[in-house]
């Protein structure tokens, strides 16, 4: 009797996902609830395991396919009896078959939770080579997202017998890219040593019907659409996962005026050729050529992604420090007395944010589709930098923290952040961000919002300036610029303004923060 295996449900107001990989093969034996596939939304990658023990008979809906909640994915059959293979799938030249390790059963090594809206991360390095004896949670190779460089563990001690995706491959959460077997288990014949190409890839799938130079797999409404409108899929633009072609890039295509459909001839304009393929920039002797990291690929990309989403504004003010500065000065041997850290701005700046964060909900919120999500709580995320790159690591409920246990956990995360030891739960769920410019030197500038959320507090550089008082006098005073940047899509003007005055009030006089007025 055959067990289906279907597309489960995906979340509030998801009713679809695509097929991003296959993780078994037809014919191969799988347990209760060993991950089969895996599927990809515009919310989350997750895993389907398997709902039985058996053998996968047949697989329904192939890498690249757009799938419902509830559609039928492929089947297992119970015993060991191989399969015959889905229709339209044929092995790849040149496969191997894998052979099973010599004792026991393989544990996979899989892609850990990498943060929040961080799907996938790059294996910058492989610490271990197939056939090393490993102990349960040694590091086997490292992984860097936008967000953080971090660790894969051995989840148990045994033998590595198989390298599943090589140094420089992007792979998603939940991924398997390894396993152990028993000590002294028999490597498997398809491992991957770190220097070849990766074994895992897609099946070949033929170019569709009307279609012309389709090189990608592509979904079947995909597929309706492009054909529908006489279009060539090489010239509309992808954003989809390893460059496939989606739904709504074929629309915004449509929409944008790039093809008007014709009797199934293409009519769009050819894509044009890269300024550097027809001009390649010659090298000159005198600079040095170095290929970006990883990191910092995508901390490009979803800095710019934050600017094109997000209607970003700034606003300006000042504040003047004398208050807080006199504050830390009458107490600040004393509270590093008892308290065992140095008490400093920054403390400060999160305890009058949280105070203007009350006073302005709108600006600790986010918007969800068409839903704005009011915060109730305040996890306030703080920028520090590492050798890596900017790190932004949370502040769990601040409003209920002292200001010493503030200044220890800031001191606490810029240490493990040079280090490289913070870990990806700890840069999650981050309601409103606090970034210091100051510290490098920066008089003023515009920060960018860090998404989903709705605005972030750049502090600079205090200097002292010539400031005329109430009374006519004028009076050296040390000054520092304030800017926020926010969301216009959520936050108004006036909410803006009246939120950095806030935060200049709490700081030019503390005793607010005290009293919370």
């Amino acid at each position: 009797m055959a067990t289906e295996i279907k597309v489960p449900t995906l979340g509030e107001s998801v009713t679809e996902a695509t097929v991003s990989k296959w993780f078994k093969a037809v014919g191969e034996a799988v347990e209760a609830d060993a991950p089969l596939l895996e599927l990809e939304t515009d919310k989350v990658t997750m895993e389907v395991n398997a709902p039985a023990a058996g053998v996968l008979a047949e697989i329904l809906a192939e890498e690249g396919a757009e799938v419902e909640v509830g559609a039928l994915l492929g089947t297992l059959s119970e015993g060991s009896d191989a399969a015959p293979e889905p229709k339209g799938v044929s092995e790849p030249e040149g496969a191997v078959e894998a052979v099973a390790p010599a004792a026991g059963p393989a544990t996979d090594v899989v892609v850990p939770q990498l943060g929040e809206s961080v799907a996938e991360g790059s294996i910058s390095g492989w610490m271990k080579k197939v056939g090393d004896v490993v102990a349960a949670d040694e590091p086997l190779c490292e992984l860097e997202t936008d967000k953080v460089t971090m660790e894969v563990n051995a989840p148990v001690a045994g033998t590595l017998i198989e390298i599943l995706e090589t140094e420089g491959t992007e792979v998603s959460v939940g991924a398997v890219i390894a396993r152990i077997g028993d000590v002294g288990a028999a490597p498997a014949a398809t491992s991957t040593p770190k220097d070849a190409a990766p074994p895992r890839t897609s099946t070949p799938v033929a170019a569709p019907v009307g279609v012309a130079g389709a090189d990608m797999p592509m979904a079947p409404a995909v597929r309706k659409l492009v054909v529908e409108n006489g279009l060539d899929p090489n010239i509309v633009p992808a954003t989809g996962k390893n460059g496939r072609l989606t739904k709504g890039d074929v629309l915004a295509f449509i929409e944008g005026g790039g093809a008007e459909k014709t009797d199934g001839a293409p009519t769009a304009t050819p894509k044009a050729a890269k300024p550097d393929a027809a001009d390649p920039r010659e090298d000159d002797p005198r600079e040095e050529r170095v290929r970006m990291t990883k990191l910092r690929q995508i901390i490009a990309k979803r800095l710019k992604e934050a600017q094109n989403n997000a209607a970003m504004l700034t606003t300006y003010n000042e504040v003047d420090m004398t208050a807080a500065v006199g504050l830390r000065n009458a107490y600040k041997d004393m509270f590093e007395k008892k308290h065992g850290v140095r008490i400093g701005f920054m403390s400060m700046f999160v305890k009058a944010a949280v105070q203007a964060l009350k006073d302005w909900p709108a600006v600790n919120a986010e918007i969800d589709g068409s839903d704005i999500v009011y915060k109730n709580y305040y996890d306030i995320s703080v920028a520090v930098g590492s050798p890596q790159g900017l790190v932004v690591p949370v502040i769990r409920d601040a409003d209920r923290l002292a200001f010493a246990e503030i200044e220890a956990t800031i001191g606490d995360f810029g240490k493990r952040a040079r280090d490289g030891r913070l870990k990806p739960e700890e840069m999650i769920g981050g309601t409103f961000t606090i970034s210091n410019g100051g510290v490098y030197g920066s008089l003023m500038s515009s920060p960018i919002l860090n998404p989903p959320q709705s605005g972030i507090l750049g502090m600079h550089k205090m200097q002292p300036r010539p400031m005329t008082m109430p009374d006519g006098s004028i009076q050296s005073r040390p000054m520092m610029y304030l800017a926020l940047s926010y969301d216009h899509r959520i936050v108004d003007g006036r909410e803006a303004v009246s939120f950095l005055v806030r935060v200049k009030e709490c700081i030019e006089d503390p005793q607010r923060l005290l009293i919370e007025v």
